[in-house]
């Protein structure tokens, strides 16, 4: 199959915009608790969905007061928090237009954002984050910004207050007044190349995205009574679609900024469903296979493993041999209800994306009881394009269209949608508005294949096929994907561009270095510099590698490898904030490492 279409479920008139569905929670008789938030004695306080509108409404009208015209463009500078959320909406509400930036930015990433995109006005969390709008505003001239405005310690009640004299009218005046075509929000794309883009989503692909979605997946996962942690960042086009489709289903939220926290969270909230990358579900994998070993129980969680991944590939083939399910029923009750406990005990969908999750930890997931729906998507397609769903479930893949989309594989393997979810360009960009976009198609730059059945795999992105000195083309994700499930390792950046062979650049996992170290007979406080060259952890590493060059042809298999001493992070300027490789920083700042792989004697 090379092309896939999925016709709409919903129709939306061309009237509606996203306020629409805090329209539809708030007149509901029920009034349901939309969030919770955590109370100074840590107890989860919900806010019911007339109150959140009343909130929205009263800093609305604050912007309002304070300048904001229809179409006027705010930053919003704030890790994962409730008043994200809530001063999104009151930028919606006001007429305006929201423009977020990662709360990791640099003071130049910070005017970037503020100047390409005009704002006007913009929201930091903290003092921390003010400053660094103030230090971009200034350093830049930006003359245009004329407020900043601070999410906490009281900050927005300046807004609330400002507001008092704008009437109800106004606002309903403002919010009414938007549709499907007009702009919601200019997301810049991460980048892990070059200049962030701002990509222009409309009210229209965030409504009839988050109701087609609904009217596939709102039976069972984003539903009336469904409650979820938000802790990817909001800024980021995945975070930001989940948080408006949870008002549209009527789900309850809870968040949180700092994922060391997050199994307590998950016991004290129970979640029914999360949504996360791929990184999230290998740090739980091998957190509870180092949990498992400290406890000399490292054989019996093997074991475990190995049937929880059995039963799942059996289930998928539709028949589960007698003696495969009672090795299961035994498991559930040693080991896999205690990983369901950890995860809060009601968690039963993740939705996974920003990423691919390979089939191993699916199976192992889905094996355990939690049901991981697989989706692909791009900030230029409002996040999902495809995911997979209870009734339509294929491990390995990224699922099928949701309705209102559509996939086409093109002559040389790239994926091209369109849709609903496609995003109506890229702003001031012309050009390249025109480069990317062809007949209602985006070209997503990803290479993958489309099954007989409709389900989408992605193998590969096209700026990252390696092809070396003897003209192999190598797609480094499946490996990388592999080597990265190691309890031991962090990441892993395949090379081999124009080289006569693959290799491969590792970090290891700081976290569980300490615990992986003492129950190897190392010392506990080994560094990772010490550790990268240590014996017992390059022999770790290569058993690692190995098992990953199992999967691959002998051209195609690392024959080298080197353990940087320090692990790749956003700070480091080595993944964007969604925890995404960026490769040509990776190949910059490590060349040096990189041409010692190259300069040995070539390895057999």
């Amino acid at each position: 199959m090379q092309e896939i279409s999925v016709p709409p479920v919903v129709q939306i008139p061309e009237t509606a915009n996203c306020t629409d569905f805090v329209e539809r929670r708030a007149s509901d008789p029920v009034n349901r608790a939309l969030f919770a938030v955590l109370d100074a004695q840590g107890q989860w306080q919900d806010i019911k969905a007339t109150e959140f509108r009343a909130d929205v409404v009263a800093l609305a009208k604050g912007l309002i007061a304070a300048g904001i015209k229809p179409g006027d463009r705010v930053g919003i500078m704030s890790r994962t928090r409730y008043e994200w959320t809530l001063v999104d909406f009151a930028i919606w509400y006001a007429g305006g237009v929201s423009v977020p930036i990662y709360e990791t930015s640099s003071p130049s990433q910070i005017a970037w954002n503020l100047a390409d995109s005009g704002a006007i006005a913009a929201f930091g969390e903290a003092e921390q984050h003010l400053a660094g709008l103030r230090q971009a505003v200034a350093s830049e001239g930006l003359d245009a910004v004329q407020h900043l405005w601070q999410l906490t310690d009281g900050g927005l009640d300046e807004l609330r207050t400002g507001g008092a004299q704008i009437s109800d009218d106004e606002v309903e005046r403002r919010r009414s007044g938007m549709g499907l075509r007009d702009l919601a929000t200019i997301i810049y794309t991460s980048g892990t190349t070059g200049r962030p883009k701002g990509v222009e989503l409309t009210h229209g692909n965030f409504v009839e995205l988050a109701d087609n979605a609904l009217g596939v997946l709102g039976d069972e996962v984003v539903t009336e009574g469904a409650q979820t942690i938000m802790f990817l960042p909001l800024a980021h086009v995945f975070g930001r679609y989940i948080a408006v489709m949870n008002i549209a289903g009527g789900a309850r939220v809870a968040h949180t900024p700092d994922i060391k926290n997050l199994l307590a969270d998950f016991q004290s909230f129970q979640p029914t469903y999360i949504l996360a990358v791929p990184r999230v579900f290998e740090k739980v994998y091998n957190g509870a296979v180092l949990k498992a070993e400290s406890e000399g129980k490292g054989k019996i969680f093997g074991k475990a493993v190995e049937v929880a991944i059995a039963y799942s590939r059996a289930r998928q083939d539709g028949k589960v041999p007698f003696w495969l399910n009672l090795q299961h029923t035994v498991f559930d009750k040693l080991v896999y209800s205690k990983l369901r406990t950890a995860m809060g005990g009601q968690l039963q969908y993740a939705v996974s994306g920003g990423g691919p999750l390979g089939e191993r930890l699916g199976h192992f997931f889905f094996g355990v009881g939690v049901m991981i729906l697989e989706g692909y998507g791009l900030t230029e397609t409002t996040a999902p394009v495809t995911v997979n769903r209870p009734d339509q479930f294929k491990i390995g893949s990224v699922g099928k269209p949701l309705p209102g989309n559509a996939v086409k594989i093109a002559a040389d393997g790239e994926v091209l949608v369109k849709g609903v979810c496609v995003a109506r360009g890229y702003y001031g960009r012309p050009d390249l508005t025109a480069e990317t976009f062809e007949d209602g198609w985006l070209r997503t730059g990803d290479i993958g294949e489309l099954d007989a059945e409709g389900y989408l795999r992605i193998t590969g992105r096209k700026k990252e096929i390696i092809i070396t000195a003897g003209g192999k083309n190598v797609a480094p994700a499946q490996l990388e994907d592999q080597i990265r499930a190691n309890a031991l390792i962090s990441q892993c950046v395949v090379v081999g561009e124009g080289k006569p062979f693959i290799a491969a650049l590792i970090t290891l996992d700081e976290e569980a270095l300490p615990q992986w170290a003492g129950q190897n007979g190392l010392a506990k406080d080994i560094s990772s510099e010490q550790a990268s060259t240590d014996p017992t952890v390059l022999a770790a590493v290569q058993k690692a590698v190995d098992r990953a060059n199992e999967s691959v042809s002998h051209a195609e298999a690392i024959k080298a490898f080197r353990i940087v001493p320090t692990d790749f992070s956003e700070s480091s300027g080595h993944l964007t904030p969604s925890l995404k490789i960026k490769r040509a920083q990776v190949l910059k700042d490590f060349s040096a490492v990189v041409e010692d792989i190259y300069s040995a004697p070539k390895p057999a």
